[in-house]
């Protein structure tokens, strides 16, 4: 059974996530040469933890791992409502801060939320997959989902709320959802979104979204960001200007360089082929993902490997696509590569109950 376990795992998924850390090593360590490295030794310790943390995700049936997610569920919505009653980090109460660590219980939140509302889809859909478009148990779901969704938000993060709804549609679509839904989806989307832009969003939103659209009506204050991250990706070209001599990372202009602009450091550092080789593991990593989806031994690893995909997809898509200027600024850290333990922890986590879905897996294509 074991060697049988072993020799289905998709181990390029972990190969991918590995040169990603690696990358993100030699990164952290040419933005943090100014503060004695200290962000760069966290993230290395880190790593370490999450070790141990990989072997038991992967280890451990992820059928258990999905029947004891009510509970871990019911403890994330505790601690996100707790959070709220925090000190404001850079303008959101995110962050647990407990001496010398600090943590974000909506990162950790990430990969069990994902697993509970996978377990509750499959228990829902034990008739087959047509179920999901009774409208009760669709409902069921959606309001599994909504509460983290909606407690993150209140944070306010935006960008992290998106994470969970991205993965949310994955799961949904992997599900048998009828296109029906989906077209009313996307329409609902489109009326209601100037109505959230006018109403709903706070003033700091509205700016982003602003800024993105034309970051030079603001250069200094909230376009800042964005110019300079520009500047420093197209002063790499090809090559890169070499470690430790991007100008806009060296001299401050990028801020924060370790974790939401990091892939700008690369990019002026390392250059395009740096950069392109980032984005070709990340499209490894996800296909792979997908491909573990489709070759799950049951419904309900097929929801939870395509809920990881979603969420390695938008936040690669996201953290690039902003510091490219292609989307707006949220602050979603580039998996991996970012500075951040607990990211860093959710990920390595992720990745751990992919390789357990594909290990267990029968080689047999998920369908109806």
């Amino acid at each position: 059974m074991k060697k049988k376990f072993f020799k289905n795992m998709e181990w390029g998924i972990l190969i991918c996530s590995v040169l990603l850390l690696a990358i993100g090593m030699v990164a952290l360590f040419s933005a943090t040469q100014n503060s004695n490295y200290d962000e760069f030794t966290k993230q290395g310790i880190w790593a370490l933890v999450s070790i141990p943390a990989v072997i038991l995700f992967m280890l451990v049936d992820y059928e258990f791992l999905a029947k004891i997610s009510p509970f871990f569920y019911g403890i994330f919505i505790i601690l996100l409502i707790a959070v709220l009653f925090t000190s404001p980090i850079n303008g959101a109460s995110s962050w647990f801060v407990l001496g010398p660590v600090s943590f974000q219980p909506a990162e950790l939140a990430k990969v069990f939320v994902i697993m509970f509302v996978s377990y509750i889809i499959s228990l829902l859909c034990k008739k087959g997959r047509v179920e999901i478009n009774k409208i009760w148990k669709l409902g069921l779901v959606l309001i599994s989902a909504a509460v983290p969704i909606l407690l993150i938000a209140k944070q306010p993060d935006y960008g992290t709320a998106m994470v969970f709804l991205v993965a949310l549609c994955f799961m949904l679509f992997a599900s048998g959802l009828k296109a029906k839904f989906i077209i009313a989806a996307v329409l609902i989307v489109v009326i209601l979104a100037p109505v959230v832009y006018l109403f709903v969003l706070p003033d700091h939103a509205k700016t982003r979204i602003e800024v993105f659209l034309n970051p030079e009506q603001d250069p200094r204050g909230a376009g800042y960001n964005i110019i300079q991250s520009k500047l420093a990706i197209g002063a790499g070209e090809l090559l890169g200007m070499g470690i430790f001599k991007g100008n806009q990372t060296q001299l401050g202009f990028l801020y924060p360089k370790s974790t939401d602009f990091i892939f700008a450091v690369i990019g002026e550092e390392f250059g395009f082929v740096a950069s392109s080789i980032i984005i070709v593991l990340y499209v490894i990593l996800i296909t792979k993902a997908i491909y573990v989806a489709k070759t799950a031994k049951d419904d309900l690893g097929s929801l939870i490997a395509m809920g990881i995909a979603g969420m390695f997809f938008f936040h690669m898509t996201e953290n690039i696509g902003m510091t490219i200027g292609l989307l707006p600024i949220t602050g979603i850290p580039l998996p991996f590569v970012s500075y951040g333990g607990s990211s860093l922890l959710t990920n390595f986590i992720a990745i751990a109950i992919l390789l357990n879905i594909s290990g267990r897996r029968q080689k047999a294509i998920f369908v109806e």
